[in-house]
Formats: structure tokens, sequence, C-alpha cells
């Protein structure tokens, strides 16, 4: 029988503390996992424990300090060591804190052999509620506040958490939040993930039944989504949904990043460019800090640029306008196809998407 894990992600660690405490209680014959990266000293520290007690800590130094060494060297391994024991029916798994959780939901749903032992049966994301607002929306750096997993991590607290909510199946807040906080939350999460506040948990059956299903969640954080999004639940929150069969003009593009991707909000999508138009390029954005790259290829579907804004409070009113003039015009592309003038080498991007690939 394979073993249901419950991953636990955050960036707060007392409101990491306080969410696994609560699921090794309230899961059966629960056995817990608690990964931390100490960047200064490259060491990763891991605790297990159950109801009885610690039952053994161990330090690794890591080569690299990093999350990706981490799962691989320490987190995968411990997991199937603790699910063929026998001794516990569940696995509470707490990351460390800065981990995305969305590599190791990978791994363990397409690798055959440890599919034979464990399934992620739900991803909770942990938020500290008085600061939900800036922890989403914010400048800071994880870095800035002493949460970062590598000493050349330069991540966003708002691009981090942001990611963990939008992956999550249940949003536990450490208090009950204000309703905005609490809106802004429901807004970035997938349709039907669950949003718990304080105390009031889910029962133990539901979060080691299946609530995680990985091709849906999948299709929420994919950067080319085609669906619709579901209303605005709660009130003081907004979002912009801005699509176009039209790519970004890379000159303007790179002029005028910030006028789309600056500002106290989130966004995230994809986009295309006329210089590369074979390639998804992902858009990701939060808290005036923007990253850009190259996902994939579009194979058979058409390109198209959509990227979604969501903020507290009134939407900016520059933000339709900064999307219209960073697309080309159909004149543009016209002419550009036409003149070859979109077969460079060189379009300025190659920092962040890497080299053109196809240049005829």
């Amino acid at each position: 029988m394979r073993v249901p894990v419950v991953l636990l992600s955050g960036i707060d660690p007392d409101a990491m503390a306080a969410s696994m405490v609560g699921l090794q209680f309230d899961l059966p014959d629960a056995v817990a996992v608690r990964h931390a990266i100490d960047v200064e000293r490259g060491v990763l520290t891991r605790t297990v424990s159950d109801l009885t007690g610690v039952i053994e800590t161990h330090e690794t130094l890591l080569e690299h300090a990093c999350v990706s060494c981490a799962i691989r060297e320490d987190v995968l391994p411990t997991l199937e060591r603790l699910a063929r024991d026998g001794r516990w029916r569940s696995i509470v798994a707490h990351l460390p804190v800065g981990a995305e959780p969305a590599h190791l939901c990978a791994v363990l749903t397409w690798d055959t052999r440890l599919a034979r032992f464990l399934r992620v049966s739900a991803v909770v994301t942990a938020l500290a509620a008085a600061g939900i607002e800036q922890d989403l929306l914010g400048e800071d750096l994880l870095a800035d506040r002493g949460r970062h997993t590598a000493a050349d991590d330069r991540r966003g607290v708002g691009e981090v958490l942001a990611a963990m909510v939008e992956y999550a199946d249940v949003l536990a807040l450490d208090s009950p939040a204000a309703p905005q906080a609490r809106a802004l939350v429901a807004a970035l999460a997938r349709p039907g993930a669950v949003v718990v506040d304080g105390d009031h948990g889910l029962e133990s059956a539901q979060l080691t039944a299946r609530l995680h299903q990985h091709g849906r969640t999948e299709a929420w954080i994919e950067p080319a989504r085609t669906a619709e999004l579901p209303p605005l639940e709660g009130e003081g929150v907004w979002r912009l949904d801005l699509r176009s069969s039209r790519p970004f003009h890379p000159e303007r593009l790179l002029d005028s990043l910030e006028s789309l991707g600056a500002g106290e909000h989130r966004s995230r999508g994809c986009f295309w460019l006329p210089t590369r138009p074979g390639r998804v390029l992902e858009w990701d954005g939060a808290g005036g800090q923007l990253s850009i790259g190259d996902a994939r290829p579009w194979g058979r579907h058409e390109p198209f640029t959509r990227v979604v804004l969501t903020g507290v409070g009134a939407a900016p009113a520059h933000l339709r306008a900064a999307f219209e003039h960073l697309l080309a015009t159909d004149a543009e592309l016209r002419e550009g196809f036409a003149d070859a003038a979109w077969r460079v080498h060189e379009d300025g991007f190659e920092p962040w998407l890497g080299p053109i690939r196809e240049v005829a």
C-alpha cells in the first residue's frame, strides 16, 4: 500500500511550525520529517518525529546549499525509507522554508520506483495571516528576511509565496485573516483549493485521500493556460486578464518591462516574441519583481500572449494601456515578417531566454 504524503511549504517558519503540529496530531499514525537548510554553514538538518517524540536528527553537508540538492540528496530518500518502514500510515513532509513543492511533486508522480511506496495526497501552504498582503505583493527578498535557501538566492518573497499559493491544495492560515487578505489568497489559489483559518482544519480523511491531483494542479500553474478564470470572491481585490494573439514587440518590451511588471500586484502568464515565434515564454512577477523565461515549444498550438494581474485596492489605470503598448501592431508584424526583420541572431533577451534557437 502506498503511504500518503502531505507536503508542507511556506516562507514563514512560525506558520509552518504551527501547521506541522496540527497535521502531526490530526493525521492517523503519522510520522513527520522536517528539513531545514542553514545557508551559512551549508548544512541540511533532518528531524524525524512522531507522537512519541524525536526519532532521529541528522545533519548533512551540502556541496551547494540549495533546495534542489536537498531534495535529491536527502528529502526523497528519507520519504522512501519512512514509507517502507511500515510503522506509520501517513507522512508529513515539512520542506525547507522557501522550498517550492512543485519539483518534489513532479518527481513523486513520475518516478515509478518511488510511486510504488509513496503518493502525494495533499500540498499544504502555510501562511502568516497578519502579513499576507505584504508577503504576496511587497518588495522584500527572501534574503532580506534570512529565509533564502542559498547564498545566491535572490528570489522575492512574493514571487515564491504566490507560486506556493497557486500550487497548494490547502492554504493554512495561522489565524483568521482580514477579509481583503483572505480574498487575495482565494483569488490566486487554484479553483477547488481549500482556505482554512486558524485551528479550523480539514478532516484527516480528506488530507490522506486525493486532494492533490497532479494534472489539475499543473493545468492551473501552466504559463500558457487557456481556461477562463473563476469569478473573484470577496471585496477589495482586482484582477486584469489581458490577452492578445499578437506578440510583444522586442524593443518596446526591453525598454518598458516595468510598465507592466512593476507595482504591488501578482502577474503571471505567457507571451511570445516575433524573434522567437516557436517558444512559449513565461511571465512571472510579484511585488515589482519580474522573471521571464523560456518555458517550452508552442508545438501545434497557435502562439498567444496572456498576462493575468491581481492586486488589492483599485487596479492601476495604466496597466491596460501598458499592455497594448508592448504588443506589436498588425502593421509591424506584416512588415517584419515580410522583410525578414524578425529573423535575427540576437534580440537582447539572451540573458533571460537564452540564445535564439532557430534563425532562417
